[in-house]
């Protein structure tokens, strides 16, 4: 096994790729854009020793991935294989156009974990985790593996699913929607099965097969919101289990990554900023884990395998260049990240087509290119604020009249360098049919544009994303997108900075606001060392207690800091009472002194002044954000109709047709 592990190690050391360069920026369209680049990016092979050459391949797992995660499997380009492959998945992508616009809007709905392995199809139906053959999928033909009533949790669900490569066994994440713990069961694959383990408090896991074809369960234990340990189990006749690494600065936190075609387990270890990954060969997964490359602050990687290559893809150097970067085995990096991440945008479809017969309208920043893929905008609209262009994306009714006049529903998230979430939600569907405008404003902290764009809004730029979704909000008007009397602004969680921030500086520009699990005193929450996540996000926020200017700055927008005797718009909060990410004691502070800057103000202008209302909704329970709680949204959309003066008959009539009341 030693043995074995320095081959390894000296196959990276010698397997140097050559460096070199992608040719001048062109023009290019969306469509041809990563297959140009491709031919242009020539890699030496990175060979693996012969000794790992000669195992069998592991067949690739089917592993449900969210869109938008911290792996680079979807980075990578593939070559085209033939001249008829964009039209073939343009055909493809014109067939489910077709059958989503014909489909009964009744019959809408968000699918649950569900994987493919081999030649099944693996999932939860009802309260049960089954499995049905591929063929037979849709119909009600499944074999139940296990009844997560037996776990005896109120409304339980299946985060994720993990399925052995021999699929002698099936591991499944299931969590309820009142917490953001979670148990991982392992379920023995049979003519009766049965559940063969269960770990509390489980992240990340995945399989893997030894040499002597045995199943091997990687997992991480998460404690308090931190993950900081990762365990290696067996089960059978040789049970095992066994912590073999703990990472130590409180900072980072850990999470599994099996490459795409599931030859090597990468470890990641991770703050806002820097990052360290640890390789498991998949066939040797007993053997000591090979380090890629030392943590070295501010530099980003990922490792991805193909074809006996590895492909790491990293922030070092300058976009659109080939860059060699040294590690401490002298192993391989190949890639920048900002030449993939425009690759990755300007190739991505975004799963908003579901809003038909909308118009859709896509902002063109420098080369970037904000596909629409339902082919009916003929314009753009830019925020342009220091000089940057700020992308918004705007979702309206195709016969729309005097767009003046209608409500506006602004969404904002920019924080941690995450997209602006976009997915399709029914009560966002019902608002565009109701005649409203939705616009998501990308502003700088996300990372919709790119590494930079999320540096040019975090730590001591926090009020870059400020700037610009005023800006956004602004031009939205001034283009003849609603007005202030008919606005409304939207964000949760890290999106409260950015909204409470707009409120205490210009609060004119809005009518209503809804939050949920809104982050609002971020001063007192980041000088509090105690709580899980404060050591984690001093990158994002910085460091209030031992940095003076960091102090200094948060104080600039922190929403809580900044209250004052003035006009607020009208603002609804949902919280939740055991939230671990974000505490109810700062969001009620918030609310109480709010609540008082609207009293002395009220005094102050006396008699006729109609003042906002606060309401602070708290709902039970532990988790972060309940996406699909009927009640929370229910309670928001009756509050923006109130507030906006709307009538609200027909937008509950039309919920009523995705939404089980």
């Amino acid at each position: 096994m030693q043995q074995k592990s320095k081959l390894f190690l000296q196959a990276l050391k010698y397997s140097i790729p050559r460096l070199g360069k992608c040719m001048q920026k062109q023009h290019l369209n969306h469509y041809n854009f990563a297959d140009h680049y491709y031919d242009r990016i020539k890699l030496k092979k990175c060979h693996l020793t012969k000794c790992l050459q000669d195992k069998p391949t592991i067949s690739e797992l089917a592993r449900n991935i969210p869109s938008r995660s911290f792996s680079c499997k979807d980075f990578l380009p593939i070559k085209q294989e033939n001249k008829d492959s964009l039209s073939e998945n343009m055909d493809a992508f014109e067939k489910v156009r077709t059958k989503l616009e014909t489909q009964p809007q009744e019959e809408y709905e968000i699918i649950n974990a569900e994987v493919k392995h081999g030649g099944f199809v693996y999932y939860q139906e009802g309260c049960c985790l089954v499995r049905s053959k591929d063929e037979e999928a849709d119909n009600d033909n499944y074999e139940v593996l296990f009844n997560l009533e037996e776990l005896k949790l109120d409304q339980p669900f299946i985060d994720c699913i993990r399925v052995a490569p021999d699929e002698k066994y099936v591991a499944a994440k299931i969590r309820t929607e009142d917490s953001e713990a979670s148990t991982c069961i392992v379920v023995k694959l049979s003519d009766q099965p049965v559940m063969e383990a269960s770990f509390p408090n489980v992240s990340s896991f995945e399989w893997v097969k030894d040499e002597e074809e045995e199943d091997v369960l990687f997992y991480t234990f998460q404690r308090n919101l931190r993950c900081h340990d990762v365990y290696r189990a067996t089960f059978g006749d040789n049970k095992r289990n066994e912590r073999f690494y703990t990472e130590k600065d409180p900072s980072y936190f850990v999470f599994l990554y099996l490459t795409k075609d599931s030859r090597f387990l990468t470890i990641n270890i991770m703050n806002k900023t820097t990052s360290e990954v640890w390789l498991i060969d998949g066939l040797s997964p007993w053997d000591p884990p090979v380090l890629i490359q030392k943590r070295i602050h501010g530099v980003l990687y990922y490792v991805e395998h193909r074809d006996d290559e590895l492909y790491i893809l990293t922030n070092v150097g300058e976009p659109t260049e080939f860059k060699l970067m040294r590690t401490a085995a002298d192993t391989p990096a190949i890639m920048n990240w900002d030449l993939f991440f425009t690759m990755k945008r300007n190739t991505k479809v975004v799963d908003l087509d579901m809003f038909k017969d909308h118009c859709v309208l896509f902002l063109k920043h420098s080369n970037l290119l904000y596909v629409n893929v339902i082919g009916l905008a003929d314009d753009s609209v830019r925020s342009l604020k220091d000089g940057k262009s700020v992308p918004m994306t705007i979702f309206h009714k195709t016969d729309s009249e005097d767009l003046q006049k209608k409500p506006l529903l602004v969404h904002v998230y920019g924080a941690y360098g995450m997209d602006l979430k976009m997915n399709f939600r029914p009560e966002r569907r019902v608002l565009v049919d109701d005649g409203w405008i939705l616009a998501y404003c990308h502003v700088r902290g996300g990372g919709e544009l790119g590494l930079q764009w999320h540096a040019d809004g975090r730590l001591t730029k926090k009020l870059n994303g400020l700037a610009d979704l005023e800006a956004c909000i602004k031009t939205l008007h001034g283009q003849g997108f609603s007005q202030p009397s008919l606005t409304a602004l939207t964000a949760f969680s890290a999106g409260g900075v950015l909204v409470g921030a707009l409120c205490n500086s210009n609060p004119e520009l809005l009518r209503a606001v809804t939050l949920e699990a809104p982050f609002l005193d971020v001063l007192n929450t980041m000088m509090d060392t105690t709580l899980p996540l404060t050591l984690e996000e001093l990158e994002e926020w910085g460091n209030p207690s031992s940095d003076e200017k960091h102090k200094n700055y948060i104080k600039r927008y922190c929403p809580y800091q900044n209250i004052k005797p003035q006009h607020y718009p009208s603002i609804h909060i949902t919280a939740y009472e055991n939230d671990e990410r974000v505490p109810l004691k700062g969001i009620v502070n918030y609310t109480d002194k709010l609540k008082e800057a609207i009293m002395e103000h009220a005094k102050d202008t006396g008699e006729g002044y109609q003042a906002p209302n606060v309401v602070l909704d708290i709902q039970p329970g532990g988790n972060h954000v309940i996406e699909d709680s009927h009640k929370k949204i229910t309670a928001q959309i009756k509050f923006l109709y109130e507030e906006l003066g709307l009538d609200s008959t027909s937008v509950f009539e039309n919920l009523k047709k995705y939404l089980k009341f």
